[in-house]
C-alpha cells in the first residue's frame, strides 16, 4: 500500500536521523546495555517523542500508522532503541482509551515533552498469557487505593517514573475485578528490582516492579473499578501492530545487511549474490518483508479507521511480522557466514532482537488463538 505524501516525507527524515544519530551507537547500546537516555534526549528535542498522542494535549498527533513507520524506522537501526517511544505509548494507551482530561493533559503532554516516561505493568510472575490470574490486589481506602503485589518483566522500569499497573480486587471475580491505576515512581511503597540479563533488547532495561502498600489516590484510577481487563485488551488491540512495525523493522534492516553484503562478496571468483542458492534466500527474505509490511500498515490503519476486526488484525500484524523476523535475521546470518556470527556486522544483535517479537505483547501462540476466534465467531 502507497502511504500519504507526508507519511513518506515523514519516514525519510527519520530514516536520515537514524542513520546519522543513532545507527553510531546502536552496537554501543546493545554491549553496554544500559539505558540510552541520550538517544531519548534526541527523540524528544526531534519531536519523536510527541507522535501519537493528541495535539490538544500536547502531543504532535499522528495516528498507529505514523506510529508504525516511525517505530520501524527506528527498529532497522536499533531495536532497543524504538523500544523508548513504543513502551511509552504502550503505558499510556489506557490513559488514551479512559483517561480523564486532566489526566491525559498531565501525562501525555509531558511524555512528549520528555518530562516523563512511562511503562505497563501487567505481567506477573504467575501469569503472563494468563492475565486474568493475576495476583496483585488492590483496596479502596480513604481517598483512594492501596496496592500491594509484584509485576514483572516490565520493560524500561527504573528509566520510566509512571506507569500503568493493573490489580484485582478480588481474585474470584477474575476479569470484572481487575481495575487499571497510575502509580508514580516516587510513591512510597514503590520500587524496582535488578535489571534482567537478557538475550536480546539489551539498553532497554527489564525489571520486576513491587508494590508495598502504595497508595494510589481516586484520580489515578484510570476509567472506572472492574473495567481494567478491557482497558488492557483494547491496549493490546492498540500496541500489537506497533509490535509489528519493529519487528518488520528489524527484518528490513537485517535483509539490507545481507542483499548488501551478497552484491560485494566474492567467493570461487565470484559475487555470492550470483549463487542461485543466496538468490533464492535473498527473494524469500524479501517476500517475507514486503508482506509484513502490508500486513503491518493495514493493521494500523484499521486501527486509525476504528475497524471492528481490529483484533484479528493487529494478531494477524504481529504474529506475521515476528515470525518474518526470526527467519529473516536467521537467514541474514546464513548470508553473511562467519561474518554474520561476529558483531561487527549487526545482524546477530538483530537475530538476538528478533525473538522477542515473537513472545511479548502475546506469544505467537496466543495470537493464533486470537485470529482462530475471530474467525471461528464470524462462522457461528
Amino acid at each position: 500500500m502507497a502511504l500519504p505524501d507526508e507519511l513518506d516525507t515523514f519516514r525519510k527524515v527519520v530514516r536520515q536521523l537514524c542513520e546519522d544519530r543513532l545507527a553510531p551507537r546502536a552496537a554501543e547500546i546493545d554491549r553496554d546495555d544500559e539505558f540510552p537516555w541520550d538517544v531519548h534526549r534526541l527523540f524528544v528535542e526531534s519531536e519523536l517523542m510527541a507522535v501519537g498522542y493528541p495535539e490538544k494535549h500536547g502531543g504532535s498527533g499522528g495516528g498507529s500508522l505514523t506510529m508504525a513507520v516511525m517505530v520501524e524506522e527506528i527498529a532497522r537501526v536499533s531495536a532497543s532503541a524504538s523500544l523508548i517511544p513504543l513502551v511509552n505509548r504502550l503505558g499510556a494507551i489506557p490513559v488514551m482509551l479512559a483517561g480523564t482530561d486532566a489526566m491525559k493533559t498531565e501525562l501525555l503532554g509531558a511524555i512528549a515533552r520528555g518530562e516523563h516516561q512511562m511503562s505497563y505493568a501487567l505481567t506477573e510472575p504467575g501469569s503472563g498469557s494468563d492475565s486474568v490470574a493475576m495476583a496483585t490486589r488492590y483496596e479502596r481506602v480513604d481517598g483512594g487505593f492501596r496496592l500491594n503485589g509484584t509485576k514483572r518483566f516490565i520493560t524500561n522500569a527504573g528509566a520510566s517514573d509512571r506507569y500503568t499497573v493493573f490489580a484485582t480486587r478480588d481474585p474470584e471475580l477474575k476479569a470484572a475485578g481487575i481495575s487499571a491505576f497510575v502509580v508514580h515512581a516516587e510513591d512510597e511503597g514503590f520500587s524496582v528490582g535488578k535489571s534482567e540479563k537478557k538475550m536480546g533488547i539489551r539498553g532497554s532495561p527489564t525489571r520486576e516492579v513491587y508494590l508495598d502498600d502504595v497508595a494510589v489516590p481516586e484520580e489515578r484510577l484510570i476509567g472506572e473499578e472492574g473495567e481494567g481487563f478491557k482497558h488492557a485488551m483494547r491496549t493490546l488491540d492498540w500496541s500489537r501492530p506497533t509490535i509489528g512495525a519493529q519487528a518488520l523493522g528489524i527484518a528490513q534492516g537485517a535483509f539490507d545487511i545481507a542483499a548488501a553484503y551478497a552484491a560485494e562478496r566474492e567467493q570461487f571468483g565470484k559475487k555470492i549474490g550470483m549463487f542461485q542458492g543466496v538468490q533464492f534466500m535473498l527473494a524469500d527474505m524479501a517476500m517475507q518483508v514486503e508482506a509484513s509490511r502490508l500486513l503491518v500498515y493495514k493493521a494500523a490503519a484499521a486501527l486509525d479507521a476504528k475497524d471492528p476486526r481490529i483484533s484479528y488484525w493487529a494478531s494477524i500484524a504481529k504474529c506475521h511480522a515476528g515470525d518474518t523476523a526470526m527467519r529473516v535475521t536467521t537467514d541474514a546470518v546464513q548470508v553473511l557466514g562467519g561474518y554474520g556470527y561476529m558483531r561487527d556486522y549487526g545482524v546477530e544483535r538483530m537475530m538476538r532482537d528478533a525473538k522477542i517479537t515473537q513472545l511479548y505483547e502475546g506469544t505467537q501462540q496466543i495470537q493464533r488463538l486470537v485470529i482462530a476466534r475471530q474467525i471461528l465467531g464470524k462462522l457461528s
